[in-house]
């Protein structure tokens, strides 16, 4: 895990602040995100993580306002620097989007033109520049430089699928920093690559944010990725935010019942061989219509009645960490 400063507390960039969100569907509305509170601090890396459905990528996509058509949001905002993006018109998003907020999408053969060369697409991105066509090719050679590829020359002229996965995804993150953003959103870059090339992208990945000083948002499953890159971590569930704190905090000191159970599913810390992985029993709720009470009491072995009945805000385990649990009900509530 990353060193860090526990006891500073650094300036947010980005505060959502009771963001909730609904996709319409033919049944009835979705709530898939319920009154989600965060704070993304400058020049720091934030893990998102929970079950595929939680809501994590909903998140991601509503800070960088690529919201499906059905999507509203309903309640909350977004500050950025006295902004709220929460009700940010399309023209104000265009501003925004690719200058001071920019994306890695998880699959770069998707998110990459299939019929125009890395170059001219990284000239494209550059429409803003009023800089010669010369100086944007050299500023798109010195960031292919910059995310280790080699030869980036050549790489200017070739298309997407002539090259490797993990090349490819080194054009994606070159694409994301051209213009230096303020917060980078990584939405699981590493799903579609290998172990080995997993780890050299979230290398790469830290030292890029060390050497230009964004903030970062890290939407993914794998808990031991988090662990290495991450300052801070948010755990979500059924559209809600449970559990956050900083990694150490967060890793080491797991409040919600959620959290733990998560942990105990990871392969990485099974110590003995098995042919059976363990798994979180039973599934999410369905959010058109949530639960009452607690969304985690189903499959919680600690439930007990009050969970049925109330549901949890975010208790106080520790500075800087809070938990939507009412095993924590000793502590202040925060939220």
């Amino acid at each position: 895990m990353p060193e860090t400063n526990e006891t500073a507390q650094p300036e947010t960039l980005v505060s959502v602040r009771d963001l909730s969100l609904d996709f319409d569907t033919l049944s009835g509305p979705l709530h898939a995100l319920r009154n989600v509170t965060l704070a993304l601090p400058k020049g720091r890396i934030t893990g998102l993580v929970g079950e595929s459905g939680c809501g994590k990528s909903t998140l991601a996509y509503s800070l960088i306002g690529l919201l499906p058509g059905n999507a509203s949001i309903v309640g909350g905002e977004i500050a950025m620097d006295g902004l709220d993006l929460a009700h940010l018109r399309a023209s104000e998003w265009r501003k925004l989007r690719g200058t001071r907020i920019a994306m890695i999408f998880q699959d770069p053969m998707t998110s990459l033109n299939p019929v125009t060369t890395v170059g001219q697409q990284m000239l494209d991105i550059q429409y803003r520049d009023r800089s010669s066509r010369a100086e944007k090719r050299a500023k798109a050679v010195e960031f292919l430089e910059q995310v280790q590829i080699p030869d980036p020359e050549s790489k200017l002229d070739v298309y997407p699928h002539q090259l490797s996965g993990g090349m490819r995804q080194r054009v994606c993150i070159a694409m994301a920093l051209l213009t230096q953003p303020d917060l980078l959103i990584a939405d699981e870059p590493t799903t579609a690559l290998d172990a080995t090339l997993e780890m050299q992208i979230v290398d790469l990945l830290k030292e890029l944010q060390g050497k230009f000083g964004c903030s970062v948002l890290f939407v993914s499953h794998h808990l031991g990725t988090v662990a290495e890159l991450c300052d801070d971590v948010a755990v979500m569930y059924a559209g809600e935010v449970v559990e956050r704190g900083t990694a150490r905090q967060i890793f080491h000191d797991p409040a919600h019942p959620y959290t733990q159970a998560l942990f105990e599913c990871d392969p990485g810390r099974i110590r003995e061989a098995t042919r059976e992985l363990p798994t979180i029993p039973g599934t999410l709720p369905d959010l058109r219509r949530p639960p009452r009470g607690c969304a985690f009491r189903a499959r919680c072995p600690h439930a007990w009645p009050r969970c049925a009945d109330e549901h949890p805000p975010l208790y106080l385990r520790d500075e800087g960490h809070d938990a939507r649990c009412h095993l924590l009900d000793e502590t202040e509530a925060v939220a």
